[in-house]
């Protein structure tokens, strides 16, 4: 079941000490699973995957005990350093060119929620009502507009972005990269028996329910051929004027990075800046914009600024300028300030296992950074 996410600061701590990484690393995949549903604020910046590890370590928990679920956090990290690596170059196949790609669209019964698998359209309709999905529903949607009905991965990405409120393009563009083939070896598949499997259903007859050698020449199946090409539009609120005392540092937030207890105490200007371009280069519903202008309301004496940087530098002088590190933030001048990263690993990794090899190493030599 999917459980709600509060946007109250506090209740979002209280879910890090609820988390239970044993149990996760045991059912993870099952999607009545003991999942920790604090993606939404990681990949809002709320909470780093640094704050949760040292959470449980404070709490007792041996890392070399909870090496799955830690390397679940890990692999939020390491996309965003294949985004900080190669920037716009994640918008493109990534390694190799999506094989056997037929369309640039998304198959219409995949948006109506109508495929005809239950477990499917079931999570497409709590993407719709909730902007959540479990990872591995989406995994299979992304199998299904990808691998079956030979969509290039772009479009179907940028819809499932658009609904998700843990919505993280780096994650989010090369996991479906990753189904997809275009930054793996080999295209990702699943059929009716694994999805039966995870999903606790006992569906059959469906498009998917055949042997897995079938995928090798698969034909495109009738429910999926209706295409279709969704549109994508955030608005944004009006932007009001806000105030700067130049006495201060201003502290730049953004859809990113909205972590109430950055630099916390500190006298100074806090300004989200929502900019137009970014949203859109990435655009979300308003479902995903209304579950963000509420976490901004943890942010103390924070004052949202709609525009581009350069508007509000012209605009306000602000003077002494402070921001985190993000991909998106290049154009941004200032102090740059690096994340909460878990460990030492930094650069462009071509796999997760070179990347985890050498969070292990900080691990083995306990320099995990808490």
């Amino acid at each position: 079941m999917i459980k709600d996410f509060p946007t109250k600061y506090d209740e979002i701590l209280a879910r890090i000490e609820q988390i239970d990484p044993v149990k996760y690393g045991e059912t993870r995949n099952f999607t009545d699973g003991d999942v920790t549903y604090l993606s939404p604020y990681i990949s809002r910046g709320v909470i780093s995957t640094k704050q949760v590890l040292r959470s449980l370590i404070n709490r007792g928990f041996n890392p070399k005990h909870i090496e799955k679920f830690i390397q679940e956090l890990a692999w939020r990290d390491y996309w965003q350093q294949v985004w900080i690596a190669k920037g716009d170059g994640i918008n493109s196949d990534l390694k190799r060119d999506q094989p056997y790609v037929e369309n640039e669209f998304l198959s219409h019964s995949i948006i109506t929620a109508e495929t005809g698998v239950s477990a499917i359209d079931h999570g497409i309709m709590h993407l719709y009502s909730r902007g959540y999905m479990h990872n591995h529903i989406r995994m299979y949607v992304a199998a299904i507009a990808c691998n079956m009905a030979k969509s290039h991965w772009r479009t179907p990405a940028r819809w499932m972005y658009y609904h998700l409120i843990d919505g993280d393009w780096a994650s989010n563009a090369l996991s479906w990269q990753w189904v997809a083939g275009s930054n793996s070896s080999k295209k990702y598949v699943a059929n009716q028996e694994n999805i039966n499997k995870f999903c606790r259903t006992n569906q059959r007859g469906t498009f998917l329910d055949v042997p897995y050698e079938v995928f090798d020449d698969f034909k495109v199946p009738d429910v999926l051929r209706d295409l279709e090409e969704p549109s994508f539009f955030t608005e944004l609120p009006s932007s009001s004027n806000v105030e700067i005392d130049p006495s201060k540092p201003t502290l730049i937030y953004n859809y990113y990075n909205l972590d109430p207890a950055w630099r916390e105490g500190q006298r100074a200007n806090r300004i989200v800046l929502l900019e137009p371009s970014a949203f859109a280069k990435h655009p979300v519903s308003n479902r995903v914009l209304n579950f963000t202008m509420e976490l901004i309301q943890n942010i103390p004496t924070a004052q949202v600024f709609v525009g581009e940087f350069a508007d509000f530098l012209e605009k306000y002088n602000p003077g002494y300028l402070v921001y985190k590190e993000h991909p998106l933030n290049a154009h941004y001048h200032g102090q740059e300030e690096p994340r909460d990263w878990m460990f030492n690993a930094k650069g462009y990794y071509p796999s997760f296992h070179g990347f985890w090899k050498e969070c292990l190493k900080d691990m083995a030599l306990s320099l995990i950074h808490i």
